[in-house]
């Protein structure tokens, strides 16, 4: 893929082979230190670990902006890519209205970190004035290379406004967050539940937790064994959700090198023997849980080491929300509210930019209705 142009004469905007040949401070001081899933130490993990680039469909294309000195000013962490998995924001439906059209939709550019449907920056900046260059690079890059278009996935909601701005179409969907509301405990958020939905989350954790042990682990403390037990959790729920895991085994080590202190690891053990975990990203503001597996069914684990574990971990630490993951409506159950996320979309074609654009609007009016449905459904106490 080529695209390289000198924008205004202050920058210049182009195509780099990957995340890995930046440094790693540079690259983190747009964006990466407080935010996991951009920071250079998860993005290498994934291109080292062979998780993308060749043969995955995920090919590292980051644009990025120097100034005259060679000094990296904006990214964009962006893959070329030849299917839609891994994406969470579902375009088949596109993807086939195109190919029925009689042209192609792949290959197109993927602004996202893969396979993580948590929000964060998708536009890394020293300044925001230069995010319009970054989008009109990756405009360029689809033109020049025959992309059918861009699509940004998981855009943080301050970011919102500098995709509409560059005219990007946006889409939204439902996630479910767990807010903190200042909670001094666990028992301080259950005691903001109705007295039944109450009891039901108690009696839960109580049946999950019984006759196991559960530890955390951070930093050192995540040996080699620990990923191998977890690799095997992870690679039953990749087959049973996926077909192929998306990372390779390597990806856990070189993360658990890499950013360590970044990872909260749950394991739960019967005995000494490791029947299930969960593995959690700490963010400047959020605990993202992300892979979860287990070797043996127990009633109501998969909650304790995914939602309620992420609960204590961010009330003892002071975050302001738990990030769950995608999709899962049994989460509003367990006091994880709606929550709005935005994806960016930039098509090439003017035909299709218009019938998406028409789609999106209808879209859009389901989901807020939805939003409106679900607030209203979730476990908290109602005021008269």
């Amino acid at each position: 893929m080529t695209a390289g142009a000198a924008d205004s004469g202050e920058l210049t905007v182009r195509l780099a082979p990957g995340v890995g040949e930046f440094e790693a401070d540079e690259w983190n001081a747009l964006g990466g230190r407080r935010n996991p899933f951009v920071s250079h130490q998860f993005l290498t993990a994934l291109e080292d670990s062979g998780s993308v680039g060749e043969g995955t469909g995920w090919d590292p294309v980051p644009i990025v902006a120097t100034d005259a000195q060679g000094r990296l000013k904006a990214a964009m962490p962006s893959y070329a890519k030849g299917h839609s998995q891994g994406e969470y924001v579902f375009d088949h439906a596109w993807a086939d209205a195109l190919h029925r059209a009689g042209r192609h939709y792949y290959p197109k550019l993927q602004i996202a970190a893969p396979f993580t449907p948590a929000n964060g920056p998708r536009l890394l900046l020293s300044d925001d004035a230069f995010a319009s260059h970054l989008l009109k690079g990756a405009q360029v890059v689809c033109e020049q290379n025959g992309l059918s278009g861009a699509h940004a996935t998981f855009i943080e909601p301050e970011q919102v406004p500098l995709f509409e701005a560059g005219g990007w179409l946006m889409r939204s969907d439902i996630q479910f967050h767990w807010l903190n509301r200042d909670y001094d405990s666990f028992d301080d958020f259950l005691n903001a539940l109705a007295s039944r939905k109450r009891k039901n989350l108690r009696k839960e954790r109580a049946a999950a937790q019984e006759g196991l042990r559960i530890d955390r682990l951070t930093g050192d403390d995540i040996k080699e064994h620990h990923w191998d037990a977890f690799w095997v959790f992870y690679q039953d729920t990749g087959a049973r959700k996926w077909g192929t895991p998306y990372l390779t085994r390597e990806a856990f080590t070189l993360i658990g090198e890499r950013m360590g202190e970044k990872l909260v690891l749950i394991l739960a053990y019967d005995d000494d023997e490791p029947i299930a975990g969960a593995l959690n990203f700490v963010g400047s503001d959020a605990i993202y849980g992300r892979y979860w597996g287990c070797a043996r069914d127990v009633r109501f684990l998969h909650f304790e080491l995914c939602y309620y574990q992420a609960i204590d971990i961010a009330i003892e630490r002071g975050l302001p929300r738990v990030e769950a993951g995608a999709q899962g409506g049994h989460k509003l159950a367990r006091g994880y509210e709606p929550v709005k996320t935005w994806s960016a979309h930039w098509l090439v074609d003017d035909g299709f930019r218009a019938a998406v654009a028409d789609f999106l609007e209808r879209e859009r009016e389901g989901v807020s209705t939805d939003q409106v449905f679900l607030d209203r459904r979730t476990p908290f106490k109602k005021g008269d």
